[in-house]
């Protein structure tokens, strides 16, 4: 007979700093969940300390594109380089080209300017620059930081460094407070300067999690930012292209489909009225169900969409290493505890057939009756969708 007694699982616990749960030892009991949630939300209701709280005598200014009101994780991380090199008598300063309604201080932003008329779907180098370069002559920070990416910000730094013969570092992997870095020779080697006027990150070159806040008041763009005047560039607009022939790495939205999909004409008809590209797990490619070049995972694409929605994959660690760059990550599973739930920021515990066809015909609606421009997810989420 087995005399080995069994640990109550249910037993009151505690949630460490690094996330790891620690059973209270000589008590019993079934006060474990009201315990657990009261620790949880200590937790992570934890107030963040000021960086500083003393007057600036000097300021490093970021400035970044938004997406959708929010900046993306590249510009996120420029920010946090900022803030992490700033002393305590230096702030930061976000310059946001574009809607801006994200928690600046949580950022670590002291003060930012929204620049609305800017946004990223609209051409205009010449008062961007303008606008960059009044910003710089109102704050005289003593750096500039934006990430090096392909949707402006990377042109754009380019563009005003060359306008203010100032020094430049690109693609920068690593830096301090008297240095940067960045690869060269094709990656075999590493190339160091000074930290130069204007520093263009690479992605992933600082954590953007902060241990501080910032002051984060907002200053009015009037008297800085100069009236946008006649350009030389015309915006010929976007031009809408089927999002099936959107190669997938380059993709914004995906719906991607694992061996929990048994009616395909059901989910390529959903992702045409999402507009939305297709992606696949290996275990679908394999049974034929996709072609190879739809594979998502490490054996197949890697992809960075802002939204990607599993439908029916469990989340093999393959192909949680193809999404991982993924902004919002939503998982439609009957298993909740499938290894995609832990990496997803929604998981839907619903049967995927009928939850193809429910948003099917959601998106449908909302495409049919609505036409301010809203995003058809953002519309059918709002009118239940999944309820």
């Amino acid at each position: 007979m087995n005399t080995i007694k069994r640990i109550d699982p249910r037993r009151p616990f505690v949630v460490t700093t690094a996330g790891l749960r620690r059973i209270t030892l000589g008590e019993i009991g079934t006060g474990a969940m009201l315990d657990f949630a009261s620790t949880h939300a200590a937790h992570h209701e934890a107030v963040k300390p000021r960086r500083t709280t003393k007057p600036a005598r000097r300021a490093l200014l970021v400035a970044a594109h938004t997406d959708r009101g929010a900046l993306d994780d590249h510009a996120r991380q420029a920010l946090a380089a900022a803030a992490l090199l700033a002393d305590d008598e230096t702030e930061v300063v976000l310059i946001a080209f574009g809607a801006f309604s994200d928690d600046a201080a949580s950022l670590g932003a002291d003060r930012y300017i929204e620049l609305e008329a800017f946004d990223r779907r609209r051409y205009a180098p010449d008062d961007e620059l303008r606008a960059l370069a009044a910003c710089v002559a109102a704050f005289a920070p003593a750096h500039v930081f934006m990430p090096d990416n392909a949707t402006g910000d990377g042109d754009l730094g380019r563009r005003y460094a060359a306008h203010a013969d100032a020094s430049i570092a690109t693609h920068v992997v690593e830096l301090d407070a008297s240095h940067v870095a960045s690869y060269a020779q094709a990656g075999r080697a590493v190339a160091s300067r000074a930290l130069p006027d204007v520093v263009l990150l690479a992605p992933n070159a600082v954590d953007a999690k902060l241990p501080f806040v910032g002051a984060g008041e907002r200053v009015q763009s009037e008297g800085i930012v100069p009236a946008a005047v006649e350009s030389a560039y015309v915006d010929l607009g976007i031009e809408e292209m089927d999002a099936a022939q959107v190669a997938l790495e380059e993709a914004d939205f995906i719906i991607s489909a694992g061996n929990g999909v048994t009616d395909i004409p059901a989910f390529e008809a959903l992702a045409s009225t999402l507009g939305a590209a297709i992606g696949a797990s290996r275990v679908a490619v394999d049974d034929g169900k996709f072609t190879r070049d739809k594979q998502i995972g490490a054996t197949g694409k890697t992809v960075e969409a802002s939204v990607y929605i599993a439908f029916g994959i469990s989340g093999a660690v393959q192909h949680l290493q193809g999404i991982k760059d993924c902004r919002h990550v939503i998982a439609v599973n009957l298993d909740a505890s499938a290894p995609i739930a832990k990496r997803a920021n929604l998981t839907i515990v619903a049967d995927t057939q009928e939850t193809i066809k429910a948003l099917t015909d959601a998106a449908a609606a909302a495409r049919a009756s609505r036409a301010n421009g809203a995003s058809i997810v953002e519309t059918s989420l709002a009118e239940g969708a999944f309820a």
